[in-house]
Parts: structure tokens; sequence; C-alpha cells
């Protein structure tokens, strides 16, 4: 039996990438470098295993910035589109951002990382789980704090 799939492309559509579904985890970031790097107040990201996703066009298209938390993400040289996460922190993981899938993913986000870190004009305004301290992935209390 093959395995269901979704695709991902870029803006311009020179980055195509696959990934074998379900995916490990979905959730919102509000950390400020996915904010900054994508130019909004929070990036939804589904991580899947390395094992379990391919780049099936453009790779050579593909730039890379590495962070000062060694961290790498990856964009399209051509439109600019930011497509990649990936982390020492998560070995062996590909978090990709749902916003460059074609197909959905039948999950949807379980929590928000760094939640404490939310900017004032970007609210959370849903009841999911928030996650925040040092981590971005410690349980919060009702007021933001860690429990």
């Amino acid at each position: 039996m093959a395995s269901e799939k979704v695709a991902g492309r870029c803006l311009c559509g020179r980055v195509c990438f696959e990934a074998e579904l379900p995916p490990r985890f979905v959730a919102h970031c509000h950390c400020e470098n996915c904010r900054r790097a994508h130019g909004a107040g929070v990036v939804t990201w589904a991580g899947f295993s390395a094992g379990d996703f391919r780049i099936v066009a453009g790779e050579e298209r593909l730039s890379r910035y590495r962070t000062e938390t060694d961290a790498t993400r990856s964009f399209c040289a051509t439109c600019g589109t930011t497509l990649l996460f990936e982390s020492p922190r998560w070995e062996g993981e590909v978090h990709v951002t749902v916003a460059s899938l074609l197909d959905p993913l039948g999950r949807e986000p379980t929590g928000h990382a760094y939640a404490d870190r939310a900017p004032a004009w970007c609210p959370i305004l849903d009841e999911l789980p928030r996650y925040g301290g040092e981590s971005g992935t410690e349980p919060l209390d009702e007021e933001g704090g860690s429990e």
C-alpha cells in the first residue's frame, strides 16, 4: 500500500517538495526569528521526519541561511519563499511552512510555541495550548507564565 503524501512549493514554483503523511506535529510559532524571517506575526509549521521528506524539483534554487542558534532556514533564491527550518535541537526533522503546502495535511495545529513572545499586535485568540519559556515548549499557565 502506497503512503499518502503532501506536496508543496514556493511562490514561483521552482522549488517543489513532498512529504509522507502524517506529520509529526503541526504548530504555530511566535518566536522572533520566525517572525522576522517571514515578516509575519506567527508562522505555522508541520514537522516531518527527514526520511519522509524530499525535494522533488529545484534543489539548486534553495538558498540556506544559518541562524545564530545554528538552525538552517531554506528559501527559494528566485522568489524568496521561506520553506524549511532545520535545527540541531530537532535532529532528524524537517519543518515545513504549512502555507507552502498544496495539499491538506489532515491535521490541525495543536498548540502555540513561544506564545509568551507573541507581539501585542498579533494576539493569540484561540484556545490551543500555549508553550513558552527558554525552549518555547514549556507549558504556560493561563496568565502566560511557566507552570
